[in-house]
């Protein structure tokens, strides 16, 4: 494509990053389904976003659909597209969405993978004194008592909690920020976290979460992490930090059945993306109905 319709791309980018404030995981999902827009653009000689027209976004995805795409990745990589062209439109650089309208092939929900409460419980149980196990302690700890995304852990500052009040503030996505509960044993762990953080720390340091060389914890690292602590604590499934973000909600929404306190605990906007922990655990439920309820089950 021309030079002008690289510099809006960029520009889009920018505006994501500084605007949106969003992830780096997020980001980079965003640039790999625009260039795979881009490479199109180029190999059907379209030079500019405006010539892009709804007969050029219907061959691009049906270009996805042929390379063997799940319908999923193609409702994400058409999704991006419209919000590019929704952001081209506000800026005045063209006069439509040729997005709009196009649809991906209907993909089947996915249920997220949760640990059981007992698989949850094992993970916690880390044994060891040394410095970075009672971080990975409290770290661990802290993404399954309040439910945390991966992005909102590593950017907590030691100043965002308030164990005294047992509650800590994270901004999510869109920047918007939410206070969580911490729970008991998260706030014992973090507690014995902060003695040893106070000799690692590099001067001005603000983050709640260190690594060797006393600066902020990436999310690699932690993902590691915990990876290699679930090899070791016995989990036989792969376990990474969404999963016990996953584990939270449904492991709460279980006890509790309050849909509506799961949502605000988890920071989604729409109730909907919260219903979908409505379906994990069903035989549990099942098997609880049928042990508890009077006309479950006929009497022998």
């Amino acid at each position: 494509m021309k030079a002008q319709a690289a510099r809006q791309l960029d520009a889009y980018f920018d505006f994501l990053k500084n605007e949106r404030r969003l992830s780096p995981h997020t980001l980079s999902n965003y640039r790999h389904d625009l260039d795979s827009l881009a490479a199109f653009c180029d190999a059907h000689g379209i030079d500019d976003w405006q010539t892009l027209n709804a007969q050029n976004s219907r061959a691009f995805a049906a270009q996805l659909h042929r390379q063997g795409l799940a319908g999923r990745s193609i409702a994400r990589t058409l999704s991006a597209a419209r919000s590019f062209y929704r952001y081209l439109l506000r800026e005045g650089d063209v006069q439509q969405n040729p997005f709009t309208g196009v649809v991906a092939p209907k993909a089947g929900k996915r249920l997220p993978k949760a640990l059981s409460v007992d698989q949850a419980a094992r993970l916690m149980q880390i044994e060891g004194d040394e410095p970075l196990t009672r971080r990975d302690r409290a770290l661990l700890e802290l993404l399954y008592s309040s439910g945390l995304r991966l992005a909102e852990l590593v950017s907590i500052n030691v100043t965002d909690l308030d164990l005294h009040d047992a509650t800590v503030t994270v901004t999510g996505k869109g920047a918007k920020t939410r206070i969580v509960p911490v729970g008991t044993q998260a706030r014992g762990a973090i507690q014995a976290w902060l003695k040893e953080r106070a000799t690692l720390a590099a001067v001005g340091e603000t983050a709640l979460f260190l690594g060797r060389n006393g600066k902020r914890l990436g999310a690699r690292a932690v993902q590691l992490r915990l990876k290699q602590w679930a090899v070791r604590q016995g989990i036989e499934v792969p376990t990474h930090p969404h999963m016990l973000r996953h584990s939270f909600a449904s492991h709460l929404l279980e006890s509790s059945g309050d849909l509506r306190a799961v949502q605000e605990l988890l920071g989604h906007a729409d109730l909907s993306t919260t219903q979908v922990y409505t379906h994990l655990d069903f035989q549990h439920l099942s098997k609880v109905y049928d042990a508890a309820h009077p006309r479950a089950r006929r009497k022998k």
